[in-house]
């Protein structure tokens, strides 16, 4: 990206109000309200089937929400005004390109079918996402990571105030996931707002200013994330699979029945429940146990993203 100063971003630079999509008599959204700042990075989070995909479907017209309204950048949003998408650049699911065609070539075509990008545009963003010394090569002999970042170079050839991706991350190796980091908090302090859907939450933690938490179509949670993780505390217990049964339902007595919930199948080790107190608190939890003669084999403390996700959608993957 060129070094000219950096256009302020608008006050807010997507919004949504009330909106709601159903495909036959399944609703997909419920009166979704979204507030995405501009000139961040937003995180929009849930478990599959919440809804995300259609929400991004509807924020750059591919389909028609059945009722509420869509702001970008400022401006009142419908699939009518195609015009307003020549200042957003998105990535929806996989991108697809000629085969035979190399990268450069590929952005080339991609260029030709709206605004003509800037001159020397096309290596400006191969060199964003690391594909410069690649950008020769025919996309068919591509990586699944470097189709992806290939995708990411074309949303940006617009050079777009909004930027709306959708896993981004997909096929992307560590190194790379590292990298498309980088290039979206550089995009963020150039004054570009980015919109990113992702199921990676540590990579969301590191990357994101504000989240949008939604499931079942509606929002359950959005805000400045450092915000919402002060306000979040957690005490993780392990027990002995024999013991957990037992250890929830006094856990459950202690806190409430929505503040407990057991992390077997989530990819940890079984036995583990989390309950959503304090961290000051895990001595409390520790006695309630001890006292029932339940002996805990392991007791952590903390706040993150990922026991914030799971305790609003109930542990749903």
């Amino acid at each position: 990206m060129s070094d000219a100063a950096a256009p302020t971003p608008p006050e807010v630079a997507l919004a949504t109000h009330g909106l709601t999509k159903s495909y036959g008599t399944t609703p997909a959204l419920v009166g979704l309200d979204l507030t995405v700042p501009g000139g961040t990075v937003y995180g929009f989070l849930g478990p599959n089937g919440a809804g995300k995909t259609t929400t991004i479907r509807c924020l750059v017209g591919l389909i028609r929400p059945d009722s509420g309204q869509i702001e970008l950048l400022g401006q009142p949003f419908t699939w009518r005004d195609r015009r307003r998408l020549a200042r957003v650049g998105a990535l929806i699911e996989s991108p697809a390109f000629y085969p035979y065609l190399s990268g450069r070539d590929n952005l080339r075509v991609i260029g030709a079918t709206g605004a003509p990008p800037a001159r020397g545009r096309v290596d400006e963003v191969l060199e964003l996402v690391g594909l410069r010394d690649r950008a020769h090569d025919r996309v068919g002999n591509y990586s699944t990571g470097m189709r992806q970042r290939l995708g990411i170079a074309a949303a940006l050839l617009s050079d777009p105030q909004l930027l709306v991706l959708d896993e981004p991350a997909n096929g992307l190796d560590p190194a790379g996931i590292v990298a498309m980091r980088g290039t979206l908090r550089y995009l963020a302090a150039r004054g570009r707002t980015v919109f990113v859907s992702s199921h990676i939450l540590p990579e969301i933690e590191q990357l994101a200013d504000v989240v949008g938490i939604i499931d079942h179509g509606r929002l359950l949670r959005q805000g400045p994330l450092e915000r919402l993780l002060q306000e979040t505390g957690h005490v993780r217990v392990r027990v002995t699979p024999g013991d957990a049964p037992a250890a929830r339902r006094l856990l459950e007595r202690f806190a409430g029945p929505e503040a407990v919930w057991e992390e077997a199948g989530s990819g940890r080790v079984d036995g583990w429940i989390t309950v959503r107190v304090a961290p000051s608190r895990a001595g409390e939890v520790n006695r309630v146990l001890a006292e029932a003669g339940i002996y805990a084999t392991g007791l952590e403390s903390g706040n993150d993203l990922e026991t914030l996700f799971l305790s609003l959608t109930a542990g749903r993957a």
